[in-house]
């Protein structure tokens, strides 16, 4: 389960990618590839310091519920330092500030904008996902369990 929620919060940050280039009106290019490679990167590190923090709660006994709320207050800073910091630090490069600096235009829009668009729905939609996926596995579990008790 763990690796199909890190993995699903990677289509957040291309969306947020097209909307950033459809807004701006710029061209796909190369170096905007090697920014939408960037930014999964830090997209993944973000759901993975979130859901690692979720199970480490719950394998002290926690409840899911309990997990989640706790891991979404104490690891809301961190994720949203992270984000902020690589949104605000690639503002230049978005708008073309300098001599020859169009070449980046593209790498700051790819990561600003998917940045902006995948921390809000990573921080959102991640931990329902979490809750949604635990208790169909545990509503899962238990009929199995009443269907091999009625086996017998």
């Amino acid at each position: 389960m763990f690796p199909f929620l890190v993995m699903g919060s990677i289509p957040f940050a291309l969306v947020g990618v097209i909307l950033g280039f459809l807004i701006t009106r710029h061209t796909m290019d190369a170096v905007a590839m090697v920014g939408i490679i960037l930014l999964i990167g830090i997209v993944v590190n973000n759901a993975i310091v979130l859901l690692d923090f979720i199970q480490q709660e719950e394998k002290k006994g926690n409840s899911r519920q309990e997990a989640i709320q706790k891991a979404c207050s104490l690891r809301l800073r961190p994720i949203l330092l992270t984000s902020l910091t690589t949104i605000f630090g690639m503002l230049p490069l978005s708008l073309g500030l300098g001599e020859g600096s169009e070449v980046y235009q593209g790498l700051g829009i790819s990561v600003m904008f998917g940045m902006t668009f995948s921390t809000f729905l990573t921080l959102l939609l991640l931990p329902a996902s979490y809750e949604w996926i635990g208790s169909l596995r545990d509503r899962m579990k238990r009929e199995i369990k009443t269907s091999e008790e009625n086996w017998k």
